[in-house]
C-alpha cells in the first residue's frame, strides 16, 4: 500500500470534486442530478481513500515500532526517502518559505508517511536519515552530552517511576529494599521500596543558521554547511544547559541540581588556587560507583593549577596531574580524564573544578528534527534563515546526596569544588 500514491489520488478526487461545485458556482445555478452523483461519488472516494491512508500511517507506525531483525532483506528505499539529500531538503524548504507556501514540494509532506506533520510555526520533519545523522554530529561534538544516558521521549512528558533512594543505611537501599539472615522456620519480615515520579518535559531547542543567496545556489555546499555550522552550535547548548540549565524550559543543569555536592574549600585558602587536598576531599565524596566512569570538567584557566599539584613529601612524593600526550587527548587527575569545557565557571568560581558521572544523567529527546526557513530575516544583507528545532530534557537521576552504609558523609556522582 502505497502512502504516497494514496494521498496523490485524495488530491485529485478532492480537486475533481472541488471542479463541479466550481462549475456551477461560476453559472451561478444549482447542481444538475448527473453532478450530484459524480459528487456524491468522488467525495465517497475521499472517504475510501481517508480510511486507506490511516491504514497505511498504522502500518508504517507499526513497523517503526518493530524491532529490526539481523536477516536483512533487500528493499527499495527510493519511496522511504523521497530526498537524495539534506540539502537538497533545504532547497525545497527555502521555496516553500520564498513561495509563502504556493510552491511546496509534495515530497516534504509525503516524506516516510508521518512526515506530513508541520507545527503550528511552519516546520517540516527533517528527513529521519539526515535528522539522525544531524543529532549524531551534535551528540559527538558534545563533550558532556556524549557521556550522557540518552534515550527518546514518546510523548511531551516522560514521567519515570525512579528509586527513592538517599540512604545506603540498612532498610533504605534502593529505596526501602532489605534482605535478612533468616533462622530456620523464623518469620519473614516484609520491606516495601519507595519510588519516587521522575518527570521529564520536551522542552524545544531552537537553533539558527544563515546562508546566502551564493551558498543556497549550491545544494552541496548548503548541506555542507549546514552539518558543521549546526550541529556545533546545538553541542555548545546542550552542553551548557547539561551544566548551568534552569530546569524551566531548559534541561536542568548539575550545577542547579539537589544532587550535587558542593566540596567545602581548605580553610584559609587563597583566592584563585586549586590544592591537593581540594582534589583529594573531592574523590573522597564521589560515590564509589561512579569513579570508574566519572571525568573532571574544568575550564582553561584551571589546567595551570592542577600541574603543581604533589602528594607525599621527598623521595615519595608522586604527580597528582598528568598532562596530555601523544597517547591520549586529555590529561588524567587521579586517574581519571581531565576535560576542558567552556561551559566550566572562571577560576575560583564554584563549578571551576567538576568530578561528575555523566551516566548518572538523564538526556531523552523527543521526536525528529524539524526546519524552517525565512527570506525576511536577513533580507538586506542577502541571507535566508533556516530555523532547526529539536525537543528534548535533562536531569540528574538522583534528586539528593546518599548516605552511605557505613559512615555519615554523604556521596555523590556529581562533586563541585565550593568558592574560593
Amino acid at each position: 500500500m502505497n502512502i504516497k500514491h494514496l494521498r496523490q489520488q485524495k488530491a485529485d478526487a478532492s480537486a475533481k470534486a472541488k471542479a463541479v461545485l466550481e462549475a456551477a458556482e461560476k453559472e451561478n445555478r444549482l447542481l444538475t442530478e448527473t453532478e450530484r452523483t459524480e459528487f456524491d461519488a468522488t467525495m465517497k472516494n475521499v472517504e475510501a481513500l481517508n480510511g486507506d491512508i490511516a491504514r497505511a500511517e498504522a502500518l508504517l507506525e507499526a513497523e517503526r515500532n518493530t524491532p529490526v531483525s539481523r536477516v536483512s532483506q533487500v528493499h527499495d528505499n527510493r519511496e522511504d526517502k523521497p530526498f537524495a539529500s539534506l540539502g537538497e531538503q533545504l532547497m525545497a524548504v527555502k521555496e516553500h518559505a520564498r513561495t509563502s507556501g504556493r510552491n511546496t514540494d509534495p515530497r516534504l509532506l509525503a516524506a516516510l508517511g508521518s512526515n506530513e506533520a508541520v507545527d503550528a510555526e511552519g516546520g517540516f520533519l527533517i528527513q529521519p536519515e539526515f535528522a539522525t545523522g544531524l543529532w549524531k554530529r551534535s551528540y559527538d561534538s558534545a563533550v558532556v552530552a556524549s557521556r550522557c544516558s540518552d534515550m527518546d521521549m514518546r510523548s511531551n512528558r516522560l514521567i519515570m517511576n525512579a528509586v527513592d533512594e538517599d540512604s545506603r543505611k540498612n532498610g533504605s537501599r534502593w529505596g526501602g529494599i532489605q534482605a535478612y539472615w533468616q533462622y530456620e522456620a523464623s518469620t519473614y519480615t516484609a520491606t516495601k521500596p519507595k519510588f519516587r515520579p521522575m518527570q521529564l518535559t520536551a522542552n524545544k531547542l531552537i537553533g539558527l543558521c544563515y546562508a546566502t543567496d551564493e551558498l543556497l545556489e549550491d545544494q552541496t555546499a548548503l548541506q555542507s554547511y549546514i552539518n558543521e555550522a549546526f550541529p556545533d552550535e546545538f553541542a555548545f547548548k546542550i552542553d551548557d544547559a547539561i551544566i548551568n540549565g534552569p530546569g524551566a524550559g531548559a534541561p536542568l543543569g548539575v550545577l542547579n541540581a539537589g544532587s550535587v555536592i558542593v566540596q567545602a574549600k581548605d580553610s584559609g585558602q587563597a583566592a584563585n588556587t586549586i590544592s591537593t587536598t581540594n582534589v583529594l576531599n573531592m574523590w573522597n565524596r564521589l560515590w564509589t560507583r561512579s569513579r570508574a566512569t566519572s571525568v573532571w570538567f574544568v575550564g582553561s584557566n584551571v589546567e595551570p593549577q592542577l600541574y603543581p599539584l604533589t602528594l607525599g613529601s621527598g623521595t615519595a612524593v608522586r604527580l597528582l596531574y598528568f598532562p596530555p600526550d601523544g597517547n591520549s587527548e586529555y590529561g588524567s587527575l587521579l586517574g581519571r580524564p581531565v576535560i576542558p569545557i567552556e561551559q566550566a565557571s572562571a577560576l575560583s568560581s564554584q563549578g571551576d573544578l567538576m568530578l561528575f558521572d555523566m551516566k548518572s544523567y538523564l538526556l531523552p529527546k523527543k521526536g525528529g528534527m524539524q526546519a524552517d526557513s525565512s527570506i525576511h530575516v536577513a533580507f538586506l544583507t542577502g541571507e535566508q534563515a533556516f530555523r532547526f528545532t529539536l525537543r528534548l530534557d535533562g536531569q540528574p537521576f538522583w534528586k539528593s546526596p546518599l548516605t552511605p552504609y557505613k559512615g555519615t558523609t554523604t556521596v555523590s556522582p556529581f562533586v563541585v569544588l565550593q568558592n574560593r
